[in-house]
């Protein structure tokens, strides 16, 4: 096994569930989920800050044997120069590979993480955070997180160099000792007045980033319907205005970061100065050799990388803690329905007491409904994802198992998504129907043209969001999908809205036969898919008013009628 491979396999303990009540317990449960590789790195980058270190004291004790004219010293030090590179370089090569291992590691746990909760969250999500925080999560969060734990390596091994640096020169002259001792705490305190500011205006920067993200997502889903009204211009505008405002955003972090950067030449500059000439003078004096001078300016020259790593790290920290800042906030959400443990009915009717719907067991119920949005709010508390007084079998849908739930009942409405993939892994999410039940579903659906003209027919991969079908190809592609899961209860909204009438009528036609003996509810105003529904309820205002045939409602309901024809008789 090679060593890349030895290391990548390396034991990373079960994430579980993460404390999401502040973002400096969700780094610390990241570091702790990962602790075996982190402390391997950590011991490798010790190991490669102080091969460097002891690099000047070898020199100076090289330097002070050439002056005496001892060949063995000469030699032995020299040894242990070549000695300290071989160190360096094979710390060096591991401490980076950890480091790698763990901001990967840092990232996609943050990513799995977080896709676990927004498959959780399921519906609420999207009620309770704009799609670009989400987004944004995966852009550019993980990265920040991972830095974050990247640099924990470096920055460990940075703070052993100093002290181990402080103590020789402590041995070695006690004022130049105390004056490193000194002089790095006062200059990470004069770092310190900056990340207040860079903290604050990175969370600027990130919310400003988010909507961006956000309307961006929306300009693109309705960049045609946009084309369409004349509004492409607008919504353009628009865009570049919050574009500018992030990009103001940027700049002013970016100030902040600068002056970071400089703080990092300039402290450590001064401090290598002051132990510069303060050596100088004590090597003019006679009190150290020539070599330990040497020693000395290496020693400062060398300070200046673990006391930018310092520097790097609080700035890396900070914008981590922003990071993890938008990851507890999405894992601090809770789902509005959180179940019970209430045993699940073999079976029965379901009935939505704020209506007045009942779905009886093993039909084909349709349900048109003056306004759409109160068609909607049916469905979604029949399938549990809105707060309703609904029984299934008599028993209240709340007490039961959310994963039960899903399971048996299935809402699927025109906002479903193609993913990317196999087409026929998108129309089995699941990977457990025969190619017969597909098949079916696709007929069903009238859905075999598009497979058919398809080069690999189900074997084609789908794009993103299935763009390269046409609406009504993706609303027949997503109705397959939903009869290859047949669920014991199944409830469409508007599956047929927009294909043509002569396929809207042979889609009405074979849903019945496909859900035989199964429980369906289809919302729509479509008179081709009423005439074919076992029983039609009526819904005004929120409530059933009445309940038949379609044309057992057409003669006898003037709303109802007024509804499905459009107003036109």
């Amino acid at each position: 096994m090679s060593l890349e491979d030895a290391m990548f396999s390396l034991p990373v303990a079960d994430p579980g569930v993460p404390d999401a009540r502040s973002p400096i317990r969700y780094l610390w449960w990241v570091a702790r989920a990962q602790s075996v590789p982190l402390l391997i790195g950590i011991g490798f980058a010790i190991l490669w800050w102080l091969g460097q270190a002891l690099v000047p004291a070898a020199i100076g004790a090289a330097v002070d044997a050439l002056s005496a004219k001892d060949t063995d010293g000469l030699v032995r030090w020299s040894s242990v120069l070549l000695g300290l590179g071989v160190v360096q370089a094979v710390a060096g090569v591991l401490r980076h590979r950890f480091a790698v291992f763990t901001w990967l590691a840092a990232a996609y746990r943050t990513v799995q993480v977080t896709a676990r909760q927004a498959t959780r969250l399921g519906a609420t999500l999207p009620k309770r955070l704009s799609t670009g925080e989400v987004v944004s999560v995966g852009n550019s969060d993980i990265a920040h997180i991972g830095n974050a734990m990247d640099i924990l390596l470096r920055g460990t091994g940075a703070v052993v160099a100093i002290v181990t640096v402080t103590v020789i020169l402590l041995t070695s002259s006690l004022p130049l000792g105390l004056l490193v001792l000194i002089g790095v705490p006062l200059m990470a305190a004069a770092v310190g007045p900056l990340l207040r500011p860079l903290h604050r205006r990175q969370h600027l920067q990130r919310d400003l980033q988010g909507e961006l993200a956000t309307r961006a997502s929306d300009i693109v889903a309705g960049l045609r319907v946009l084309r369409g009204i004349g509004g492409e211009q607008v919504f353009a505008a628009r865009y570049r205005e919050e574009s500018q405002r992030v990009r103001q955003a940027g700049v002013r972090v970016a100030s902040i970061d600068s002056m970071l950067e400089g703080a990092q030449i300039l402290l450590p500059g001064l401090l290598i100065a002051c132990v510069t000439w303060i050596g100088a003078r004590f090597a003019l004096a006679g009190e150290i050799s020539p070599g330990r001078l040497l020693a000395f300016y290496g020693y400062a020259v060398f300070l200046i990388s673990p006391l930018r790593t310092l520097t790097e790290a609080a700035d890396k920290i900070t914008k981590g803690h922003v990071a993890a800042g938008r990851v507890c906030r999405i894992l601090s959400l809770t789902p509005e329905r959180t179940g019970g443990d209430a045993p699940m009915p073999a079976g029965g009717d379901l009935h939505d007491e704020e209506s007045g719907l009942t779905l009886p067991r093993g039909r084909l119920t349709a349900l048109a409904a003056t306004t759409p949005e109160d068609a909607i709010a049916v469905a979604e508390r029949l399938g549990g994802y809105a707060p309703g007084s609904v029984t299934l079998d008599g028993g209240p849908l709340d007490e039961l198992p959310v994963d039960q739930v899903r399971r048996r009942i299935l809402v699927a409405d025109n906002a479903a998504k193609l993913f990317t993939g196999r087409l026929r892994d998108e129309l089995d999410i699941v990977g457990t129907a025969s190619d017969e039940s597909v098949r079916r579903a696709l007929a069903a659906a009238c859905a075999e043209d598009i497979v058919e003209a398809l080069p690999d027919g189900l074997d084609e991969h789908v794009a993103e969001s299935g763009r390269e079908f046409s609406g009504g190809q993706q609303q027949r592609l997503r109705l397959a999908r939903a009869l290859v899961a047949d669920p014991e209860i199944l409830i469409l909204i508007e599956p047929t809205s927009a294909v043509d009438a002569h396929t809207e009528a042979r889609v009405a036609e074979r849903l019945s036969p496909a859900r035989a003996g199964r429980t369906t509810l289809v919302c729509t105003t479509s008179p081709l898919v009423l005439d074919h529904a076992d029983t039609v309820l009526f819904l005004e205002d929120g409530k059933v008013r009445a309940e038949g045939s379609h044309r057992e409602l057409l003669a006898t309901e003037p709303g109802y009628r007024s509804t499905v024809t459009r107003g036109e008789e």
